[in-house]
């Protein structure tokens, strides 16, 4: 097999673990790994549908959402030897970007297969790991693997000459050097370290829910007209149809403007107090802000017309707007998602700001949108509050996993 076991005392702390370390490669402990699948969008002979996991799929997945994963159909001869399991690892393989390396991994936990009414596949740019469970936990492996890539020991492994970067697998597999504790050690430190994962899934599906509150109340009082004392109000044409007597329709750009970010190369997006938004979302960090908090960021190229939201001061870059508006950007949070801002009739989509502020939007009383923003905003509070909580559960988190994996930590003395 090659692997070797022989009891030593653990780094940094002249301490042993009670047992027996491991002293082996990953190849060791192996017992499957292949090659993703990508298969066609379209089912064929002998097809089967599938969810094939990606690279940018992994933080849903890990999460057990597959909001992000394509349905793909897998020739069934290919889909009977990559269909995964429970328990397996994921690793990428290819792709990567100059700040995010190859080699991230995800876990695939029982519960992703038991919310999934398809089976599940690795993309082919990735490959999957099936531990054997005699000399590891495949759930401890995953926070090892984790703990490589944190620590940059992975970098050695990941190339990058023309086209897509790639991670030397089979080079990897074979020569970086493990240090493993025994069994029941690696299940203990795994179990601590997945209880604030499920913490995490637990807030993050709270503010799921809270968004969900927020986006139902919109869709109640200003698409369905079912605001309070709606009632006793008449309705009147309008150029969207008719309305509840008081209400205004406008032009966006009687009451909306879209400004433009600001170009800021990637490698000054790595340090800062600021978040940096472009039509993605948050791209990285900036010690400057352009904008001053809360605001809206709408995407200008790339995920056209894309809305997101920030509390803080924040940084917009050239492909993205920031909205300053007369009406509460709150509100209008819940208004720009439902307008179409693709310009169809250009070469490459895009939001022109021109076009945009043609579009109409229906602008109900003062006191019914002061009603709302402020039981709205109370709901994003309460999503604000958890979303702080998470950060704090993954700041924690990433400074045990070091210091589990050395045995700088007793785990015998970690409550969780």
């Amino acid at each position: 097999m090659g692997a070797t076991v022989r009891a030593i005392h653990c780094r940094g702390c002249g301490r042993d673990f009670g047992g027996v370390r491991m002293k082996c490669f990953l190849k060791d402990l192996i017992s499957v790994s292949k090659d993703g699948e990508w298969g066609k969008g379209d089912p064929f002979d002998e097809s089967v549908e599938m969810f094939a996991i990606r690279g940018t799929d992994f933080e849903d997945i890990r999460y057990g959402s597959t909001a992000s994963t394509p349905r793909r159909y897998i020739a069934k001869r290919h889909a009977e030897k990559k269909i995964l399991q429970p328990w397996d690892v994921i690793i990428e393989a290819a792709g990567g970007t100059k700040n995010q390396i190859t080699g991230r991994t995800v876990l695939l936990r029982p519960e992703l297969f038991d919310r999934s009414e398809l089976p599940f596949t690795c993309a082919s740019f990735s490959r999957f790991i099936r531990f054997n469970t005699e000399l590891c936990a495949p759930e401890f492996m995953f926070w090892y693997l984790q703990h490589l890539y944190a620590a940059g020991l992975m970098h050695a492994y990941h190339t990058q000459h023309t086209g897509v970067a790639r991670f030397q697998w089979t080079t990897f597999s074979e020569r970086e050097p493990l240090d493993l504790p025994p069994l029941p050690i690696q299940r203990r430190i795994a179990g601590i370290l997945s209880a604030y994962d499920e913490l995490i899934e637990n807030s993050q599906r709270r503010i799921k829910i809270l968004e969900s509150m927020a986006r139902g109340l919109y869709r109640e009082w200003f698409v369905h007209f079912r605001f309070p004392g709606h009632e006793s109000v008449p309705r009147v044409p309008s150029p969207l149809g008719e309305i509840p007597k008081g209400w205004e329709v406008k032009k966006l750009g009687e009451v909306v403007e879209l400004n433009y970010g600001k170009a800021l190369k990637k490698e000054d997006r790595c340090d800062g107090d600021f978040p940096v938004f472009g039509s993605s979302g948050i791209v990285g960090t900036h010690d400057e802000a352009l904008v001053k908090g809360p605001g809206i960021i709408v995407g200008r190229k790339g995920n056209v017309g894309s809305v997101f939201w920030c509390d803080e001061d924040f940084f917009v870059i050239d492909t993205a707007y920031f909205v300053t508006s007369s009406l509460p950007l709150r509100f209008l949070f819940y208004v720009l998602p439902r307008l179409n801002f693709i310009n169809s009739d250009a070469a490459v989509p895009g939001l022109s700001r021109n076009q945009a502020y043609t579009l109409e939007l229906l602008i109900p009383p003062d006191s019914l949108l002061e009603n709302f923003c402020e039981l709205a905003g109370a709901f994003e509070r309460q999503a604000a509050k958890l979303q702080r909580q998470i950060q704090n559960l993954r700041r924690t988190r990433d400074l045990l996993l070091p210091r589990l994996l050395s045995g700088q930590i007793d785990v015998e003395a970690i409550g969780l």
